[in-house]
């Protein structure tokens, strides 16, 4: 009797351990799975969210960030405004005197909360154990410096064993800060990172990344063949029209392989450029072209955010660079209305053997602003054009002799049909709309998979 006890025990525990492995990279090094199954990482930036929210604002944030479609949320333990030193919606600090070995426990029982909260709706949580300010400060956040390589590891072991258990987080170091060069940067992340893989119990226990600044290479820069490094994250920016396909495609083609995502892309209703008033504010086109460039290039999912959301803009917090609505009030904005086509598109087709193929166009090196970018499986191809320009392109590359296509809206989701062909030399596709805001998406298939329009 006490040998069965045992072996149920022992069942228990090994189910447990196959549970926290909820997170894993495809076979292919190309997608995340979670569970055995593709993952389509639709994030919002919600930096803000366990500082600045009590529990009833997370709550409704997060419902209504779940009703739109959006996977995970993308939030920080100790956050950029002034986080170790203002105190959260219940005036509470996460740490005892500033002292990353002494966290407090009340702090992060509301954490605890809006995790659960969040994987009771279904959604996942990109954590950042800290913003990159309490590394190093600069003129974008208020510091105070609080870690070195030791107390790093510390604090990254800590945080990552109050969490081993919860099977949706996915964990992000750094913060929107690039090492400096000559600096003890490089190793502090590293030991957070080592930190996090040992209160997790091993590399095998969860998926880690880092969050950088705008640079050509994403967090691969620096931490490419670190055993922790499971894929590259990128910043691609505020400024419109940046060319986020050659820095996502770079990614792809670099060895060993791994999967790579745009984090931050252009948000909507930001000052372009960090200045509104020469360049004007983002709108849902700004944001629209940089997730479908991104996607299209070879990025495993997206992110989306917005410049009042990120921040959590409300009566009670002033407000950084110029926000224009309540957080309340700017879920609704239109492209945060909009990723769930995006969403469904990728959804609608075989996911994990999808690749960037610019060759499917011959008018594949157009600038930023106008591009036109193409991605397929074996038997389905994606092309996205942003201002609705015509475009050649090259059939056979998928099977079947037969194909069959309609064109996607991202606005809307509006389908219309774009006929049938034979799967053999070149077609010339015209959109059905062109211009500024008139971004198309064209599907073809192969006749034969009789896939189901989105």
């Amino acid at each position: 009797m006490k040998k069965i006890f045992l072996t149920l025990v022992s069942l228990c525990v090994f189910a447990q351990v196959l549970l926290a492995q909820s997170f894993t990279v495809s076979a292919n090094k190309r997608y995340l799975l979670k569970d055995g199954k593709p993952f389509v990482w639709v994030g919002d930036t919600a930096w803000e969210l366990f500082h600045r929210l009590d529990r009833e604002e997370a709550t409704f944030y997060l419902g209504k960030r779940a009703v739109q479609g959006f996977t995970i949320i993308q939030a920080v333990a100790l956050a950029e405004m002034d986080g170790v030193n203002k105190p959260n919606a219940y005036g509470e600090k996460p740490l005892i005197d500033n002292d990353p070995t002494k966290p407090n426990e009340t702090y992060f029982k509301h954490v605890d909360f809006i995790v659960d909260k969040a994987n009771e709706l279904g959604l996942n949580i990109g954590l950042l154990p800290t913003w990159g300010d309490k590394v190093f400060k600069d003129r974008w956040g208020a510091g105070p410096e609080i870690f070195n390589e030791g107390n790093a590891r510390i604090y990254g072991k800590w945080i990552a064993n109050r969490y081993k258990n919860r099977t949706n987080i996915i964990w992000v170091m750094g913060g929107d800060r690039n090492p400096r060069p000559g600096t003890s940067d490089e190793a502090i992340w590293n030991a957070m990172a080592v930190g996090v893989v040992e209160g997790l119990g091993g590399n095998d226990k969860g998926l880690l990344t880092y969050h950088p600044q705008p640079n050509k290479e994403g967090s691969s820069e620096w931490f490419h063949n670190q055993t922790w490094f499971d894929f590259n994250m990128f910043q691609t920016g505020h400024c419109r029209d940046a060319a986020v396909f050659d820095r996502i495609k770079s990614s792809y083609d670099r060895f060993p392989i791994k999967p790579v995502i745009d984090a931050e892309p252009i948000y909507e209703d930001h000052p372009v450029c960090f200045n509104a008033n020469e360049n004007g504010t983002t709108n849902a086109y700004d944001v629209r072209k940089a997730i479908y460039l991104d996607v299209f290039a070879g990025a495993f999912g997206f992110t989306y955010g917005c410049h009042d959301i990120w921040q959590m803009y409300s009566p009670r917090n002033e407000g950084v660079n110029g926000p224009k609505t309540y957080w309340h009030f700017a879920l609704d904005l239109p492209a945060a209305k909009q990723v769930k086509f995006l969403k469904k598109l990728i959804e609608s087709r075989p996911i994990l053997e999808r690749i960037p193929d610019k060759d499917l166009i011959l008018e594949n090196d157009l600038t930023a602003y106008e591009r036109i970018q193409a991605t397929r499986g074996n038997d389905y191809a994606f092309v996205y054009s942003i201002m609705g320009k015509p475009f050649t392109l090259q059939l056979g590359k998928i099977s079947g002799e037969q194909s069959t296509a309609f064109w996607y809206s991202p606005r809307n989701g509006e389908i219309k049909d774009a006929g049938k062909f034979e799967n053999k030399g070149s077609k010339v596709f015209t959109p059905p709309s062109s211009g500024y805001g008139q971004d198309w998406v064209l599907v073809v298939d192969d006749e034969a998979k009789k896939y189901p329009r989105i």
